[in-house]
């Protein structure tokens, strides 16, 4: 059916309108033509949209192109702060003036992603520095401070996220002083918030928009019943995110943490009002007790807790070592109570105490159905954990309702405290009034059309309803699209599977997938991407490749030894003429969001299929609730995360039209099993390789291609 927004949507996408005629980088794909339509139904219509985008078919336009010529308030989320600035700072801007529209844009982080100038200035008579580069690192961004307009850390280069100087120069919402902050008003968080209400397109990430579902204060409390139309790229990422937030966890870092901080706070503004001392031992020592009922431990370990304790742990014991941390906050609570009034410090600090107290309690009590606990510990700390198995109830009993005109609660009818709109400063792109906004005037005042939800990503499963997705985050009734990748990839990519590789719980599999990859790597010049499922085979494939490159003339790069933005600028510098060739080693993060288009990354290595680990216990728990329901948990559950998983491994491998590469896959169980070959078929439909004689002629092929490429630019 057609509406305005549909026409106006195709009039952008065709072979020359508007955005063929405001880029030279935009051609017309029919799939992104057939995603942005859909997007434009849904946001006229209302209702949910899940749409799986092969790489290649332009969903970030698709989707906010008629995201932005709706006219509607819109809330977008990704899933990494990168992500976020990439779209606020290049794929935003440069669409909002192609289309001519008077868009205001506001980026929306959490608060540590923001300097807070009072810490900051804490941090500066602090006498305990950890070392003279981090005394060196925060006078450059006191020197930053002064000019910075946002207060977002993302534009200080070579400010490493890993640096010990970033929580003492931010807040977090147990040490923030609200309102009684001296910087209150100068605040960059609550300038941040400010635009945000004042804008008509904010961009956030799934970690800012379920913690603040988890604890109501972040700002979105007041921003989300204000949008119709709420988008999140990158949605494969929801439901674990989402998990991660809306369960319960107590660490003991984070009791000798306030334990610091009451005793620093209490000699400091009120010596002698109470025993801080003795208080702050009893807390203290009741921490660490309770991390020593966990055992010695070499390494880190998720211990499952089904009962009434974790397991290996006796019951009484444990109990009574959470009694007595319940016992000492409510101590240090009694002694705070007669302080309050001196110093908003100590009310935080009470609000601190409180919440362990709260935190305490439910762990004191029996696990909230459909929900699971564990105990993550390590040589040095233990965290209490409770999660819900999913965010299904969640979507539909808190996201999938109605928006009303009158205040709902989601939010309150009063603007927050800390918002001024006369302030508000977001980016705003006023140009000439846009030929779309008399079809669609922006904000309309009052609206109680159904809410629109669009929900996006490269990949979402391997079946038709893309159930992997949808169930496991309430979306069963949603609108299901998949469009398919317009690269050419039977011409652009071939899939190599060695055959006679050991399985790989054998010892020898990560000395093999290395020696693989050496040779490879040999005939390439490097070029090479090598994706570990573990990070113990992570550091055996690293320090393998490492010896048996030596002296090749070629870079072995190892995730962990240098930050990861490092990695990744070092990695793309390796394939410049004059340069020796790289290879990463990589796990973890690196499966997605590092994207090398071009000649510089040529050849991917996966060591394994990327199962889920079958002892983790939310994945025990999500297995038996299958099991409960007479559904297989390997084909229901491990098969598509798997299918998942590699799916964005195998995605690095070709980003563009003209990208070429073979991907290596080093697990034979995809040719000897039958879910194997169901992995294989999810995959893009690359060329087959069936002996080690052809892999080598392929590589020595992409090797000759840029030989060639080369003398061709030379000339």
């Amino acid at each position: 059916m057609s509406h305005p927004l549909r026409d106006l949507v195709q009039e952008a996408f065709a072979p020359f309108g508007v955005l063929a005629r405001a880029t030279d980088q935009f051609s017309p794909r029919q799939g992104q033509t057939d995603m942005a339509l859909a997007v434009a139904d849904v946001v006229a219509h209302g209702g949910s949209l899940v749409v799986e985008a092969g790489t290649g078919v332009g969903k970030t336009f698709a989707y906010l192109v008629p995201a932005l010529l709706s006219g509607e308030r819109v809330l977008l989320s990704t899933a990494t702060k990168a992500l976020q600035d990439q779209l606020y700072a290049r794929d935003l801007p440069r669409l909002v003036q192609a289309l001519n529209l008077p868009i205001r844009l506001a980026l929306l982080k959490g608060r540590a992603s923001y300097l807070c100038t009072h810490r900051m200035e804490m941090a500066r008579r602090d006498t305990s520095m950890p070392d003279r580069h981090t005394v060196h690192l925060l006078s450059r961004v006191e020197t930053w401070s002064l000019s910075t307009r946002t207060g977002d850390l993302a534009e200080l280069p070579g400010l490493d996220e890993r640096s010990p100087l970033i929580p003492l120069i931010t807040s977090n919402r147990e040490n923030c002083l609200g309102s009684q902050c001296p910087k209150f008003k100068t605040c960059h968080v609550n300038a941040a918030r400010r635009e945000a209400l004042g804008a008509d397109m904010v961009v956030i990430n799934h970690h800012l928009f379920f913690a603040d579902m988890a604890v109501r204060e972040t700002g979105m409390a007041e921003l989300l019943p204000s949008v119709r139309v709420v988008i999140f790229d990158e949605a494969h990422q929801l439901n674990e995110t989402g998990v991660n937030f809306l369960g319960h966890q107590l660490g003991t870092a984070q009791l000798l943490d306030v334990t610091r901080d009451m005793l620093a706070t209490g000699l400091q503004l009120a010596r002698g009002l109470a025993d801080w001392q003795g208080v702050c031992a009893t807390l203290e020592r009741a921490a660490r007790e309770l991390r020593l009922v966990g055992g010695k431990r070499p390494g880190a370990v998720k211990l499952r807790w089904t009962g009434d304790a974790p397991e290996g742990i006796h019951p009484g014991v444990w109990e009574q070592s959470l009694q007595d941390v319940g016992a000492a906050c409510v101590q240090a609570l009694q002694a705070l109570d007669t302080v309050s009034e001196i110093a908003p410090e100590f009310m935080r600090l009470h609000d601190r105490v409180g919440e362990i107290a709260k935190r305490v309690d439910a762990f004191l009590n029996p696990c909230a159905p459909d929900a699971v606990r564990w105990m993550d510990v390590s040589a040095s700390q233990m965290r209490l954990m409770e999660a819900p198995l999913d965010i299904a109830q969640t979507v539909r009993e808190r996201l999938m309702k109605q928006p009303s005109a009158t205040p709902s609660d989601e939010g309150s009818e009063e603007p927050p405290p800390w918002y001024d709109e006369a302030e508000s400063s977001s980016q705003a792109h006023d140009t000439d009034a846009s030929p779309f906004d008399s079809a669609f005037p922006l904000r309309p005042v009052e609206d109680t059309r159904p809410r629109s939800w669009v929900f996006t990503s490269a990949t979402l499963g391997d079946d038709p309803r893309l159930r992997w997705f949808t169930e496991p985050c309430g979306l069963e009734s949603a609108t299901i699209l998949r469009v398919s990748s317009p690269f050419d990839y039977p011409a652009q990519a071939s899939l190599y599977v060695p055959r006679d590789i050991v399985r790989p719980n054998d010892p020898e599999h990560s000395t093999q997938v290395a020696t693989i990859a050496s040779d490879a790597v040999r005939r390439l010049g490097g070029r090479t991407l090598v994706l570990t499922t573990t990070l113990r085979a992570l550091r055996a494939i690293g320090d393998l490749m490492k010896r048996q490159l030596e002296g090749a003339g070629i870079e072995v790069l190892v995730q962990g030894e240098w930050p990861k933005r490092h990695l990744m600028e070092r990695f793309r510098e390796g394939a410049k003429a004059g340069d020796g060739g790289c290879v990463l080693v990589a796990s973890a993060t690196f499966w997605e969001g590092f994207d090398v288009p071009g000649d510089a990354l040529q050849l991917v290595i996966i060591d394994k299929l990327p199962f889920p680990p079958p002892n983790d216990p939310l994945v025990e728990a999500r297995s038996k609730r299958l099991e409960a329901q007479g559904r297989s948990p390997f084909n229901d559950y491990f098969v598509p995360e798997a299918v998942v998983a590699l799916k964005q491994g195998a995605g690095r491998l070709i980003r563009t039209e003209s990208d070429q590469g073979v991907l290596v896959l080093c697990d034979n169980r995809l040719v000897t099993t039958g879910y194997g070959r169901r992995l294989i078929s999810a995959l893009p439909p690359m060329r087959q390789l069936q002996t080690a004689q052809e892999l080598a002629q392929s590589i020595d092929a992409l090797s000759q291609h840029l030989i060639s490429k080369a003398a061709t630019t030379i000339f």
